[in-house]
């Protein structure tokens, strides 16, 4: 019998290098998504606070818009994330 121990994650470092736990997400009807609103999303599923699933759900994203904020981040840092500036980081 094989038994699956889950660690609970109490917190992550968020973007500006302060914990981030549960709580300080956004809430789940976040209609205007901001670069700091994004990047506490992808550093807590990172993290380990909430799944890839929970996110999703709880933001109504699709994966590919998760994985995107993601990409933005890993290639350009959080000024990848800004909206206005697209074009300019998509190369």
């Amino acid at each position: 019998m094989s038994e699956q121990h889950h660690i609970k994650i109490n917190y992550v470092i968020g973007p500006d290098g302060s914990p981030l736990t549960v709580a300080d997400l956004p809430p789940p009807n976040t209609k205007r998504w901001v670069i700091r609103r994004k990047a506490e999303v992808v550093a807590a599923v990172r993290g380990g606070l909430i799944s890839l699933d929970d996110a999703c759900r709880r933001y109504t994203l699709t994966v590919e818009e998760f994985l995107s904020w993601q990409r933005s981040i890993e290639r350009h840092g959080l000024a990848g994330l800004r909206a206005t500036r697209v074009q300019q980081y998509r190369q």
